[in-house]
């Protein structure tokens, strides 16, 4: 293990609990020596050099990487390539860009070493108690791990939450992904919070028991329990429920923008995703947000429909309904990358895999792992039965909610932008016969008949036509 991070010491520990011993490295000696302090008597070695490091493991080494994503990586490798030997695998856990990943590979497979990209998804306690594993790359060098992996992955009904994902960077894309669908689900129980607090009046200590009901249902998540626990804290000092001592400002690693950029490369919308990257831009904007306050007032306020059980069961069916909109743009961008770049990924295990351990970890990714088995290619999942008729009983709700938090001036890019993508996808006809007929108009981009469907791409002179139509 090199990088010793909380991740890279809790991973080290999940691997020696479950039988192997681990050598330990780190640039900054005195870390590695406290790890080792702090864990006498286990089967971990911490070492000074690269050199002495990897001369210390059997061969074919396997040596995990869990450093800062980009330069660090490289850095990384190159410090330690010089002792390595054809056969050597290195596996990097950390965030890495898949084509970086890829671009490694290549580099060492010049010298008959292998290279895993393995995404990792849990966290801290995920690292330590079993995390979800999204490992890629040669398939031969990935059997020489498996065992470790499925060792130390998190467990479920079906198995360890770990799968081959395909060669190349799959694994780091899959796990790109994954943290796009993260974003969007944070941003959506975000709103989801706020319609609920400013929108219904609910207190803290309310929310945090509808997240706790919530939680025992079909919405069932990691996410949505930490966020009833998260309700549940109050500040020591004041009394106040932390949460509302909490700046407004939500950082981000970039995994969630590398996730928008590849989906607009492959022609794939993911609006949910892209809105909650969104928030999350415009919430660094603080004092902007602070002076634009004062400048604008807001809209009337407007009482909701409804009893208050009613409206918290309709932002529960609007929650569900963006969730399912949110992961079928993921899955799709998965699905792209996969037939672009001849991955073979099975969507059905990526699913599965996430249902543990990771941090998107939920009940919903059940239906979801059932529908890509009993429809591989199954070119979204709006159109799973179950899915489908899910969406139908909560379309009512959905609209509502979505209405009565725009008619307040409540922001719900998320939420809005889930309906929208449903709207926009269900649609036979979409209004953009005028986006084409004025690309036409003004550059000549032509355009084809509905009228008139064997006749291929035409084109106007529209202001020639028009003339003539004035002059007669």
């Amino acid at each position: 293990m090199i990088g010793l991070g909380v991740m890279g010491q809790n991973l080290a520990r999940n691997i020696e609990r479950n039988g192997y011993s681990v050598a330990v490295y780190d640039r900054h000696a005195e870390v590695v020596d406290a790890f080792i302090a702090r864990h006498p008597g286990k089967q971990l070695f911490g070492f000074h050099s690269p050199q002495e490091f990897v001369a210390s493991l059997e061969r074919p080494r396997k040596i995990i990487l869990l450093v800062k994503a980009g330069d660090p990586v490289d850095w990384t490798i190159n410090l330690i390539k010089p002792s390595l030997e054809p056969g050597d695998i290195i596996i990097d856990g950390g965030n890495s860009y898949f084509k970086d990943t890829e671009r490694r590979e290549k580099e060492l497979q010049t010298t008959g070493m292998f290279m895993i990209g393995s995404g990792t998804s849990g966290g801290e306690k995920g690292a330590l108690l079993g995390p979800s594993l999204m490992p890629g790359g040669d398939r031969g060098a990935y059997e020489q791990i498996r065992p470790i992996w499925e060792a130390i992955a998190a467990k479920v009904p079906d198995g360890p939450c770990v799968t081959y994902i395909g060669p190349g960077g799959s694994g780091h894309f899959v796990k790109m992904i994954h943290n796009g669908i993260e974003y969007g689900d944070m941003q959506l129980i975000a709103e989801a919070y706020w319609i609920m607090h400013r929108g219904l009046g609910l207190e803290v200590a309310e929310l945090a028991d509808v997240f706790a009901e919530w939680n025992r249902g079909e919405l069932e998540s990691y996410l949505i329990e930490i966020t009833a626990q998260i309700l549940r804290v109050k500040d020591p000092e004041t009394g106040k429920p932390l949460v509302d001592l909490v700046l407004d400002k939500a950082g981000q690693k970039g995994t969630g923008k590398w996730a928008s950029q590849i989906a607009l490369d492959l022609g794939v919308a993911i609006p949910t995703i892209d809105a909650a990257i969104v928030a999350r831009n415009i919430s660094a904007q603080k004092s902007e947000r602070v002076a634009a306050a004062k400048q604008f007032s807001a809209p009337a306020s407007s009482e909701p429909v409804g009893n208050k059980q009613d409206l918290i069961a309709a932002v529960r069916d609007a929650l569900y309904a963006s969730k399912i909109c949110s992961y079928a743009q993921g899955m799709n961008v998965i699905k792209a990358a996969s037939d672009q770049f001849g991955w073979n990924i099975n969507l059905s295990e990526t699913a599965r895999i996430w249902q543990g351990g990771c941090i998107i970890r939920a009940k919903f990714l059940g239906l979801i792992k059932e529908a890509y088995l009993r429809q591989p290619e199954l070119v979204n999942l709006l159109l799973n039965d179950e899915f489908r008729a899910r969406i139908d009983r909560s379309q009512a709700s959905w609209r509502m909610i979505a209405a009565h938090a725009i008619k307040m001036g409540l922001p719900i890019p998320a939420f809005a932008a889930s309906l929208s993508y449903f709207d926009l996808y269900r649609s036979a006809n979409l209004p953009l016969n005028l986006t084409q007929a004025q690309r036409d108009f003004f550059g000549s981009h032509t355009y084809e008949r509905t009228d008139k469907p064997d006749q291929g791409f035409v084109h106007t002179e529209w202001e020639e036509l028009l003339a003539k139509q004035k002059e007669s």
